[in-house]
């Protein structure tokens, strides 16, 4: 059976008893283990202000997993353009691929990734005037990198580095029909973040996004792809105790009592109802949920995610899943 290609998400997640620069060198530790195994892109978030995630500047952590990588795409899952200057964005990934021709992306999410003050804190400005500019802000920034179907408009004297010889990858990330329209209309790919919203409108979202494709040069047909969170174990028992810490984090986002990620053996009494690892099983149960997410999605590409305790697990998970997916 031939399967869409995989590729991984990572937060670079602080984990209690540890530090942060712990939790990037754990990050870059997962990035060369899944360029060994095959997969195809390897992205990181940008959320800020957080006790446990440690990934708050994309580019620059890209740029030190680029370099400790062979062949695996990297990129940004994303960069929320709220937060940032068209002008800067487009500087800074056309540094990553001079640096890395070929091999990176730039995934670009519209929701600012944190709460109102530090988003505010981050640009000077209020956030709900920069995500009202985020379809101009966006066109900015593929003007900026190439993109020779859209108008320079203002930036059309600005040049996002001087000789570019190839330009990144540029995606638009959502959970909303929202992000897919957008997609559509630009003749992007698309990346539905169904791993923090999985009851939520994919179906719809993706149905908006094949229905309005229009093409681009890069992209002549749509190339949707969705994410979900997977935990592997040699046990389905092994795995549901793994997925403890995800049930934590849900709650505490839920609550507003926000801390590191807890070991697995800490996280007790907690509501069952509670979501948290959408696929935790065996390589063989992960394997079977996600062939029936590709079907159900005719996704052309699975981003894992996924909340663990120890870098070692999702190590573990990314080889467990890759032998059984065939990669």
């Amino acid at each position: 059976m031939e399967r869409v290609p995989l590729s991984v998400l990572d937060l670079a997640t602080v984990r209690e008893g540890h530090s942060s620069a712990d939790a990037l060198r754990g990050t870059i530790a997962i990035a060369r283990t899944a360029d060994e195994l095959g997969y195809r892109r390897f992205w990181v978030a940008e959320h800020h202000n957080m006790p446990a995630v440690a990934s708050t500047a994309p580019p620059v952590l890209i740029a030190s997993v680029a370099a400790q990588t062979r062949t695996i795409r990297v990129g940004s899952g994303g960069v929320m353009l709220p937060n940032h200057m068209p002008f800067a964005v487009a500087e800074q990934f056309a540094i990553l691929e001079a640096l890395h021709p070929g091999r990176i992306d730039l995934g670009i999410g519209r929701a600012p990734g944190t709460d109102q003050a530090t988003a505010a804190a981050l640009r000077g400005v209020s956030p709900y005037l920069t995500v009202e500019q985020f379809p101009d802000h966006l066109r900015a920034v593929l003007a900026l990198l190439g993109d020779d179907r859209i108008d320079p408009g203002p930036v059309a004297r600005l040049r996002a580095t001087p000789v570019a010889e190839s330009f990144p990858e540029v995606w638009m990330l959502g959970s909303s029909t929202y992000g897919a329209q957008v997609a559509a209309a630009l003749g992007l790919p698309f990346c539905y973040a169904y791993h923090f919203a999985m009851g939520s409108d994919v179906d719809a979202a993706l149905h908006l996004y094949r229905a309005g494709f229009q093409p681009s040069e890069r992209f002549p047909e749509p190339y949707p792809m969705v994410s979900a969170s997977v935990i592997a174990a040699e046990t389905t028992a092994e795995a549901q105790f793994l997925a403890g810490p995800s049930r934590v984090m849900v709650q505490s986002l839920r609550t507003g009592r926000l801390g590191p990620i807890v070991a697995p053996e800490n996280a007790t009494d907690l509501d069952p109802s509670l979501p948290g690892t959408q696929y935790a099983g065996t390589a063989e149960e992960v394997v079977a949920g996600l062939d029936a997410l590709v079907e159900r999605t005719g996704a052309r590409e699975v981003m894992l995610a996924g909340t663990v305790y120890d870098p070692a697990t999702r190590q573990d998970t990314l080889a467990r899943i890759a032998k059984a997916w065939g990669l």
